[in-house]
């Protein structure tokens, strides 16, 4: 029970913050003339699904992702660090190397893509964007490619859960149009620049930008676009983009188009393959 206070505790404290900083930005943009950056009905839709998933999230980190992280860690290297400054540095960088390979495997395996969906369905980039996550991301084990290899290692589980915490709490700041570039830093760091490349839907923005805190792991694995060779950004999906903005069916929708395909074509590449697969090769074949 004290995890779970714990675990709604930052909930509502990261969620006070980020509310905060959405009505700030919000503001700003009113104040320039641009009336078209947060349209209302869409951004109650984002804080909504963000809602839904954070308290899920919450209480699924207490009830059994930690205790799944205690069970595999047993298996690993079961390195100890030292407490210190230097060594939760070092925990960081190696949980948003793994936040990489996870990241992309939301995009490039229709089963997991099904709970990322939701978080590019927005057609508009600010921070009520970073909120538009999917509860079904805890339900289908994705986040077991990010955790399992952080347990093998050993890291102890409360600085991994604070690590992670923190990666995810940097991404939300990368989602706005206010802020265009960083100058050196956007050599190493995610930045907004580097971000709204990634929820561009057109062709040389699609699967790029992957980093959560970093971009330095997409310069290396050849995954990395700057935003000024990206051409014009259009934000949104390239296929089935949403005409709702009912939470539940932006959550859901996908996930049962992906189970009515799989039904109906009766073939496990629907979920294992890529999202655009089925269309590629039934739909348009």
């Amino acid at each position: 029970m004290d995890d779970v206070i714990h675990a709604l505790g930052f909930i509502l404290t990261f969620g006070l913050l980020f509310l905060a900083v959405i009505a700030v930005e919000a503001l700003y943009w009113r104040l320039k003339g641009r009336k078209d950056i947060y349209l209302w009905r869409e951004t109650l839709a984002s804080i909504s699904t963000g809602a839904i998933y954070k308290i899920f999230n919450g209480i699924a980190i207490a009830l059994f992702i930690q205790h799944f992280y205690g069970f595999v860690q047993q298996f690993g290297l079961q390195i100890k660090l030292e407490p210190g400054f230097w060594q939760f540095v070092l925990v960081f960088i190696i949980v948003d190397f793994f936040y990489y390979f996870y990241h992309l495997a939301l995009h490039k395996i229709r089963w997991f893509w099904v709970a990322h969906v939701t978080h590019h369905s927005s057609q508009r980039m600010n921070f009520s964007t970073a909120l538009r996550q999917n509860f079904l991301i805890d339900l289908n084990f994705a986040w077991a490619l990010w955790l399992v290899p952080l347990a093998l290692i050993g890291f102890d589980k409360n600085w991994m859960i604070i690590a992670v915490e923190l990666n995810l709490a940097y991404q939300f700041f990368v989602h706005t149009e206010a802020v265009k570039r960083l100058g050196p830093l956007e050599w190493i760091l995610n930045t907004p620049s580097h971000h709204r490349v990634h929820h561009g839907r057109n062709l040389q923005q699609i699967d790029r930008n992957f980093g959560g805190v970093f971009i330095i792991w997409d310069r290396l694995f050849g995954t990395f676009v700057d935003e000024r060779d990206a051409g014009q950004i259009d934000y949104g999906l390239n296929r089935r983009q949403p005409t709702t903005l009912n939470p539940l069916r932006l959550n859901l929708d996908e996930f049962f188009l992906m189970v009515k395909d799989f039904v109906r074509f009766k073939d496990v590449r629907v979920i294992a393959k890529h999202p655009a697969w089925v269309d590629e090769n039934y739909r348009n074949g």
